[in-house]
Parts: C-alpha cells; sequence; structure tokens
C-alpha cells in the first residue's frame, strides 16, 4: 500500500477493481463505509462478477477476466484526450517531460517493442531509456511538446484505446466504462482524491504487474499519489504476506528489497557496481544511493565479526543465483526429477501452485518431503488415494513424508506487518498444543544440528554454514523479541557525527535507517524495520490510537516503514512551493523553515522547495515514471495482452495474442486449451467464510460453507441444462473437478464485440483433508505460467467447459 487502511476515510472516490474487499478483507472495508458515510465517498466496483463489494456499490461495472489493462489504458486515453489530468503535478512530479531515446519504439501492428527476440521470448531493453545528455542527466521538455517526450509517446499510445474498442475487448459496457472515467476524472484537481484497492485479482495474471503499473498511471495522471485518500492500496490476503515479503522471501530479493546476487556477481564491489543509483537529474535524493549502507549492514547481520572489509563483508559466502528459482521454476524442477527433498513451512503447494496433476507428479519424485505447519495439508498427503478428490497409488511413491507440528500466530509471541506496511507486536493468547514448537525454533534446531555436523564431519562449502552469526540467547529456540530487535539493528561500535561527538554509543539499538554505515559500524538485518525496535523499546508495541490531525494517521498505533510514514511520497500532497494542493487536502506542506503536517515526511526535513527536489526520492529521477524505462519484462507502458487460454483474439493486434515475454516450459504449453474444446472463461475467488485451505479444518466455518460450489449465469445454466444445486463437472486441459451449481444473476454473460463470453466462477477453499465436506483442487484447473515479472501463476483466466455430472466418488 502507498496509503493505508484507515486512509481510506479521506477518499472521495474508491475503485475496487481486481479485489473484492467487503467479501476477502471486511474488517478493512470498514474504511469504504466511513468514507461514504462521513463524507458521501462514492464506491465504484469493476469485477466480473456482482460481488459483496458491487453489493454497496454506488457503480457497479462488469468485466471480462484479463481485460483490465484495456479498460485502464482506456482511463489513461480518456484523461488525456479530454484535458482531465492534473496538470501541475504531471509536468511537476512525473517524468512527461523526459525525452525517450531515438532508437524505442512501438509497433501497434505486431504489439511488439524494439528489441523483441522471438527465439527468447524476450527483449533487449537497452533503447527503453531516457535521452542522457554529455553530462549524465536526462534531457528534458519543459512544454511536453517533443514529440519524443513521454507525454506525446504516453497519448500515441492509448490513442488507440477509445471507449469502442475498450467495450468491445472488455464486455464493459460503453456508457458504464465512461461512467468509471467521469468518478475518476473528477479527483484530477487536488481538490478530491481517488484510491484504488487491488488483490489478487490484478496479480494473478501473466500481465499482473502491468494491471497495477496502469493503475498506478492513472493515479499519477489525476495526481493521486502521496495525498490523503488516494494511493494504490494491495489488499494483502494474509495477516503478514506485507511482513513476508519485507523479509525476503521471495527468492529474487534479500531483506529489504536489496537485490539477490546472482553468479556474475563475483565480488562485493561488482555486486554494489551494478547498484548505483546516479541521480539522473541536478541535486535529486536517490535515495537508493544509501544501498550501500543497507547491503553492508545486512551483511553485518548475516555474519556478525566475520563478517569484514577484506572477505567483502560475508558477500563471498553469500548464495548467488544463476537463474530465477520461483516457486514454477522449483516445481518444473522438482517435475523433472532435479530436487531431491522440499521443506514446505505454512505451505500447501499441492492446491496453491497451478495444474495440481503436475505437481502431484512432482512430489512422487521426492526422496523426501518436510511439512511444518499448524495442521494437516493436503501437500503432506499427496500420496494417499481419495477416489476422484485425489487420484493416487501409494505404493508406488516412494517419497518419505515429514510433518512437524507447529504453533499458529495466536500461540506465539511476535509481530504482523499488515498490507498498509504497519508492524503490530502482538503477545500470545495461548500455549501450543501436543508437540508443536515454533517456527522459529523448528528451523533454529536445524540448523544448529547442520552447523554441529559441519563441525564434526566436515563437508563441502562449510564456511556459509558456520560463519553464520547466530548469537541468541538460546540458540535452538530464539526469542521473536530478538529477532525483531535483529531486523531493526544496532551500532557495533560508537557512532559519531562530522564534529566527532558521539551520537549512538555501541551496543545500542538504532532509531533511523539515517543511522546505517557502510563501514561495517552498523548491523541491520533489514533496513526499512530500523525504527521497529529503538532504545526506547518495541515501537511495534505502541497501541496508542490517538489522531491528533483527524485525517486517520495514528502516528503512535504500531510502527509503519519506512520511519513511520503512513503515506508514501507525502511530499507530493503539496505543490512545487511547499504549499497543500487544497485546504481539504492538506497533508504534509513546507512552513518556511522545515516540512511539517499530519504524517513523517518522506522527504528531507529541511528540504526547502527552491532546491526543486522532487517528491519521489527513491528514484533517481526525482518524480515518478509514466514511463517505466527498462524495468518491465514486456514494455514502458502496459499494453493489452489476451491471457495465456483466451476466448477471443486480441483485437488490437491479432499477430501477438498473449504476453510476448511469458517464460512458459515447453510441455506446459501442450497442455493449454483453446476455445474449441474449452469455450468458458473460468475464475478463481474466496469467500468470507473461509479463509484459504485452514478453515476447512473448522466446524463452525465449515457450517457456514460446507461444500464446494461453483457460480454460472442463469443463461450458461439454460445452455447447458444445469440444475442449480445440482452436480457438474467443470474441466481444463489439464484436469477435472466436479461441484455443486449455484445459478445465478450475479454472473452475465458478456458481450465482446458480437461474441457472448461466459464466465464460470470458482472459489477454492475445499479440500480432502479438515472437517469440511471433501472437495477438488481448484488449481487441477488452471495452466503452470506465471507473470512475466513476478511468476505470479495465471489463477484469474483461463478456458473450461462445464456439464452436469453425478456426485464424485470418494
Amino acid at each position: 500500500m502507498t496509503n493505508s487502511w484507515t486512509d481510506i476515510q479521506n477518499a472521495d472516490v474508491v475503485v475496487i477493481m481486481g479485489g473484492n474487499a467487503a467479501e476477502a478483507h471486511p474488517c478493512g472495508f470498514k474504511w469504504v463505509t466511513e468514507a461514504k458515510a462521513n463524507h458521501g465517498a462514492k464506491l465504484v466496483v469493476v469485477d466480473p462478477r456482482f460481488t459483496r463489494s458491487a453489493a454497496l456499490a454506488d457503480f457497479y461495472c462488469p468485466i471480462r477476466p484479463g481485460t483490465d489493462i484495456a479498460f485502464l489504458g482506456g482511463v489513461i486515453n480518456y484523461l488525456l484526450s479530454n484535458n482531465k489530468f492534473h496538470k501541475e503535478y504531471v509536468a511537476s512530479y512525473t517524468n512527461a517531460a523526459f525525452i525517450v531515446r531515438e532508437g524505442f519504439k512501438f509497433d501497434p501492428e505486431s504489439g511488439l517493442y524494439s528489441g523483441y527476440n522471438a527465439d527468447k521470448h524476450s527483449y533487449d531493453r537497452s533503447e527503453w531509456e531516457y535521452e542522457i545528455g554529455p553530462d549524465g542527466i536526462a534531457v528534458l521538455d519543459r512544454e511536453m511538446t517533443n514529440p519524443r517526450s513521454v507525454m506525446q509517446l504516453l497519448k500515441q499510445h492509448y490513442a488507440r484505446y477509445t471507449p469502442e474498442m475498450v467495450s468491445s475487448v472488455t464486455g464493459s459496457p460503453k456508457d458504464k466504462f465512461l461512467k468509471v472515467c467521469e468518478y475518476l476524472a473528477s479527483t484530477g484537481n487536488g481538490e478530491r482524491s481517488a484510491t484504488f484497492m487491488y488483490a489478487l485479482g490484478w496479480t494473478q495474471h501473466t500481465h499482473g504487474s502491468q494491471n497495477i503499473r496502469t493503475a498506478a498511471m492513472v493515479q499519477l495522471l489525476l495526481g493521486n499519489i502521496g495525498v490523503p485518500g488516494g494511493g494504490i492500496n494491495a489488499l494483502r490476503g494474509h495477516s503478514n504476506v506485507q511482513g513476508y515479503t519485507d523479509i525476503g522471501v521471495m527468492t529474487h530479493l534479500i531483506p529489504g528489497y536489496l537485490g539477490m546476487p546472482n553468479d556474475k556477481e563475483v565480488d562485493f564491489k561488482t555486486y554494489l557496481g551494478n547498484r548505483n543509483f546516479k541521480p539522473l537529474q541536478p541535486g535529486q535524493t536517490s535515495y537508493w544511493q544509501n544501498y550501500n549502507k543497507f547491503a553492508v549492514s545486512f551483511f553485518k547481520a548475516m555474519y556478525g565479526e566475520k563478517a569484514t572489509p577484506e572477505n567483502g563483508f560475508g558477500f563471498d559466502w553469500f548464495p548467488k543465483a544463476d537463474r530465477s528459482y520461483d516457486h514454477l521454476a522449483q516445481f518444473e524442477d522438482m517435475h523433472q526429477g532435479k530436487i531431491n527433498g522440499y521443506i514446505c513451512q505454512g505451505f500447501n503447494p499441492l492446491w496453491s501452485t497451478p495444474n495440481k496433476n503436475k505437481v502431484a507428479e512432482g512430489l512422487a519424485k521426492l526422496k523426501w518431503l518436510v511439512s511444518i505447519d499448524p495442521l494437516e495439508t493436503e501437500t503432506a498427503r499427496f500420496w494417499e488415494n481419495h477416489g476422484e478428490f485425489n487420484i493416487a497409488e501409494p505404493s508406488k511413491i516412494k517419497t518419505e513424508v515429514f510433518m512437524l507440528p507447529v504453533g499458529c500466530f495466536a500461540e506465539e509471541d511476535g509481530s504482523l506487518t499488515n498490507s498498509n506496511r504497519a508492524i503490530l507486536w502482538h503477545e500470545k493468547g495461548a500455549d501450543m498444543p501436543g508437540e508443536a514448537k515454533g517456527d522459529a525454533a523448528v528451523l533454529a534446531e536445524l540448523f544448529v544440528r547442520i552447523r554441529d555436523m559441519y563441525k564434526k564431519d566436515g563437508g563441502k562449502a562449510p564456511d556459509p554454514i558456520l560463519n553464520t552469526d547466530w548469537s541468541y540467547h538460546d540458540p535452538k529456540n530464539p526469542e521473536a523479541v530478538e529477532l525483531l530487535k535483529e531486523l531493526n539493528g544496532r551500532a557495533l561500535t560508537d557512532l559519531a557525527d562530522a564534529t566527532g561527538k558521539v551520537t549512538r554509543p555501541a551496543g545500542q539499538q538504532l532509531s533511523s535507517f539515517g543511522e546505517l554505515r557502510d563501514d561495517g559500524s552498523t548491523m541491520a538485518a533489514c533496513w526499512i524495520y530500523t525504527g521497529a525496535y529503538t532504545s526506547a523499546g518495541n515501537i511495534t508495541a505502541r497501541r496508542d490510537n490517538s489522531d491528533p490531525s483527524g485525517k486517520g494517521v495514528h502516528p503512535n498505533w504500531g510502527f509503519a516503514w519506512p520511519a513511520n510514514r503512513r503515506i508514501l511520497y507525502n511530499r507530493a500532497s503539496a505543490d512545487p512551493q511547499g504549499k497543500p494542493w487544497s485546504e481539504k487536502k492538506a497533508y504534509v506542506y513546507w512552513d518556511g523553515a522545515k516540512w511539517t503536517g499530519a504524517d513523517v515526511p518522506d522527504y528531507g526535513p529541511t528540504v526547502s522547495p527552491d532546491k526543486n527536489v522532487g517528491p519521489f526520492i527513491m528514484n533517481p529521477e526525482g518524480v515518478s515514471r509514466l514511463f517505466a524505462r527498462k524495468f518491465m519484462a514486456e514494455g514502458p507502458f502496459p499494453e493489452h495482452y489476451e491471457p495465456m487460454e483466451s476466448p477471443l483474439d486480441n483485437a488490437f493486434h491479432p499477430k501477438t495474442k498473449t504476453n510476448p515475454a511469458v517464460r512458459i516450459y515447453k510441455d506446459d504449453v501442450a497442455q493449454l486449451g483453446t476455445t474449441k474444446d474449452f469455450p468458458f472463461v473460468g475464475t478463481t475467488y474466496r469467500l468470507t467464510e473461509h479463509f484459504h485451505y485452514w478453515t476447512k479444518h473448522v466446524h463452525i466455518n465449515a457450517s457456514l460453507q460446507p461444500e464446494q460450489f461453483v457460480e454460472i449465469s442463469e443463461e450458461l445454466a439454460k445452455e447447458k441444462g444445469i440444475a442449480s444445486g445440482g452436480w457438474v463437472r467443470v474441466w481444463s486441459k489439464r484436469g477435472s473437478i466436479k461441484a455443486k451449481a449455484v445459478v445465478t444473476k450475479r454472473i452475465k454473460p458478456m458481450m465482446c464485440g458480437n461474441t457472448p463470453v461466459h464466465v464460470v466462477g470458482i472459489p477454492i477453499h475445499w479440500g480432502f483433508v479438515g472437517v469440511a465436506r471433501k472437495g477438488f483442487a481448484t488449481n487441477t484447473l488452471t495452466p503452470f505460467v506465471g507473470d512475466a515479472n513476478s511468476q505470479a501463476p495465471e489463477f484469474k483466466a483461463f478456458l473450461v467447459n462445464i456439464e452436469p455430472a453425478s456426485a464424485p466418488v470418494a
């Protein structure tokens, strides 16, 4: 989230698209109702289904699954062609005035950008850059009239996204699409603001990252980033998903969103040199220039006293990636028999990785599998035969499965980092049952045992294990508070200012990432968490819900990274002279001597407006990016591509139907279906009454939603002879499931041009383990392919067929 849950109450327009907050985030949805009740905010919902969010909306617009970029690209065209964007914000706070290199181009006929390699399904992105002058500074045209300026290229790119084209591609009626445009355009003035709320409905596509970027571009054109009631707000599906990503569970990152080294980075100097964030405009902050400090402090947390300048602070001992090891790549390796053992911690991949049958085949090729979980999972019991629900031959499966029971979050002290980056401490509410241990205790004992084996018996490459700093009070059971203090960081020697005055004595917790050094005198395992546990104590345990500004900031409620900021890039809430865009939206502003206001300024506190330092301090440009440069796999402007399985051709460019930069394995190409056999669009989602695959273990949840079902329109039910409440079979090229049919008015066929498109809605929550009635893995149906940038699987748009069926046999 750029903003916060409580800030949503400041919005004048709330757009829920790519999510269903009323259903999947009911507590957070409270702040939408506050916005509506307090100042008449309008709620707009764009979704393939008439959801529980739509039921409370002021305006609902249907959309075909997988066509969000076409819809939002049309919004961009509407704002630009009707002069409805926030001109001063765009000119001052975006890269609209930057000149793009002559070598960059987009071909609307092929749907491809310059630099495409068809054999590799990837781009040479070197030309996707600015024109750089001899002084190393990007060239600008402040008038934004140069045909190579980002503004002119943006207008040219999205001119094709007319209301008629948008309606034909998305199935959204033209009048409804234009009404959404009007709602959003009403906020492009500094007096009003709009916020986007999204979730997996945007991320789980082969162009998911670009879905989100397109929405960010809409918000930048409207001046809605960095302002109260604005932003792009990701709704996390678990209470600590934000914390997981912060601490580096993604295979291409390490804690604090630092880059994972690759095997071509032979030493620490090379690694840092590849992350040189030199400003592209004079005097810009480009805060990532402090990367050295963040990285050295991380390696000092990893290796302690053994990390020295001479050994690159332990960089030589750290893993180097030779390719991507995202979870789709892992299961492809597993399916090829290249993995001997696999550890699942809080993870049920048989039920949450696409193409369940492929995943099961891979698990059967392992020598051993470990499940670390509070509950039994389908993955831990993949080898059991449950009839149609899980066909298996246990006698032919040699995988040895170990189950290590752990406690759930309510049975341990610790912190959760919620969607709006707020780190909140909690104390355990109950003891763990039986032989369960804490997750940290399980991992710590595993590490200590492996380290002891290396000490005793030796082995290949012992240094990474033997040199890891493990100086916890109890090495086999680190306390949560110790881990939080380690994430925060401390001074390893006395820290002094330029005059020699000691500002932080050795051993004391740091209070800000501004104290981090690159000489080995500080350690911090996650720089963005610095400030969470200071010399003043556990800041995340604060529970003061006072709100002096009345703007939903609540600065003393836990700790929000970075630096306890509740709205990112909040300098943009004021104009270039430092004055609020409007009194209604006043948030952070210049008082003549310093930046002040409701929140911690995301800016140098005494940098005066006349210095012309941009508000987007993490970017070398100092401004935000409408043109993404080389940072996105499929192009610097989002372009509409169809899902990998789609009932329609790409109306924008039939030659390139799907994302040209998608990575898909050879065997999985053969597993893609066509409309000849699979004429309908399947999409998956969650229900309020269940939490993923946990609550099928709970009697009350199982009673509220006891049985697997799918939702279809009355028109499709009539066409296929399906009775509401009857059993149906839903199948794709990869497998089939059975469920009860719910025939509903909440799903309607969509007219895309002259073609009707039917949608089959498929909730995800059932399985063959738990107290609920047995059900099928929804991911049996989904293709083994992911987003070209993040590799998030395409669970939200794929092809299926449906027919009446008999009840499943267990």
